[in-house]
């Protein structure tokens, strides 16, 4: 079985690669982030006819995720436990779905803006209810793996120069002990157990040339269980899909599995 993640930035403008993609690296889940569309105008006949089955879970603003699979999409759960709120707004951030036999979730965690922020504070909370969903989820019998963009890069290893983001977030204690306490849950960092090579980055910014300086970060992650964990036989980054015009500012991560 192989399991994506991707944060497309727009599933409507990353259309035509989005499609391409799934047609070449041929993904039997994929979990996606940042849609910025409704679920009515989420592109669910486009990709339907690739063989997919679609759960979205948008309000058209700057968030959104989805869940595709080609081996069943069931007991879909839109939202976390006691999922916090942000200016009064429940915002879609987070979708569930069993799918052949494994439990996945795509999150789109909060970025935080600064620290001092109330998006800070709230990202925060965010984590929490991310951690409970995960030990209710985690009582039930099956491989189990949580998979997005988590604007957290877990070490000083995963950003480019660790010397400019003493004041920024995705770096912070309280951000990486929330990743600690998920992992506490009985999680782990698949990619840097199945990696062949160094941990790449799965984010680079549009600007000042970050992509070709390889001036990135490793933000998208899959944390799993046991079960899923195990069974992991190779994990890379598409840095490929990265590249070019009309790319998003993230690439996908692919993992295989043998169950």
């Amino acid at each position: 079985m192989r399991i994506a993640t991707w944060n497309v930035n727009s599933v409507t403008a990353r259309l035509p690669r989005l499609l391409a993609w799934l047609s070449s690296a041929q993904p039997d889940v994929l979990c996606v982030q940042e849609l910025k569309c409704t679920d009515e105008a989420f592109p669910t006949a486009e990709i339907t006819e690739l063989g997919y089955e679609v759960a979205s879970h948008g309000t058209g603003r700057w968030n959104g995720v989805a869940v595709l699979s080609k081996v069943g999409l069931t007991d879909v759960t839109r939202g976390l436990v006691d999922q916090p709120g942000y200016e009064d707004v429940a915002e879609p951030r987070a979708i569930g779905a069993t799918c052949g036999g494994v439990r996945v979730w795509s999150v789109y965690v909060p970025n935080g803006r600064e620290p001092d922020h109330a998006h800070y504070a709230y990202k925060l909370r965010w984590l929490e209810a991310l951690q409970t969903t995960v030990l209710a989820e985690r009582a039930a019998e099956r491989p189990f793996a949580v998979l997005g963009d988590f604007n957290i890069a877990p070490t000083d290893d995963d950003v480019w120069d660790i010397s400019l983001f003493t004041e920024s977030t995705h770096v912070t204690e309280p951000e990486r002990k929330a990743l600690a306490m998920l992992r506490d849950t009985g999680l782990t960092d698949v990619l840097p157990r199945a990696l062949k090579y160094d941990r790449p980055f799965t984010y680079w910014d549009y600007r000042q040339l970050a992509f070709p300086k390889n001036n990135g970060m490793r933000i998208d992650l899959v944390y799993a269980d046991a079960a899923f964990a195990g069974a992991v036989t190779d994990a890379y980054v598409d840095r490929d899909e990265r590249k070019g015009k009309g790319a998003s500012d993230h690439a996908p991560v692919v993992v295989d599995l043998s169950l």
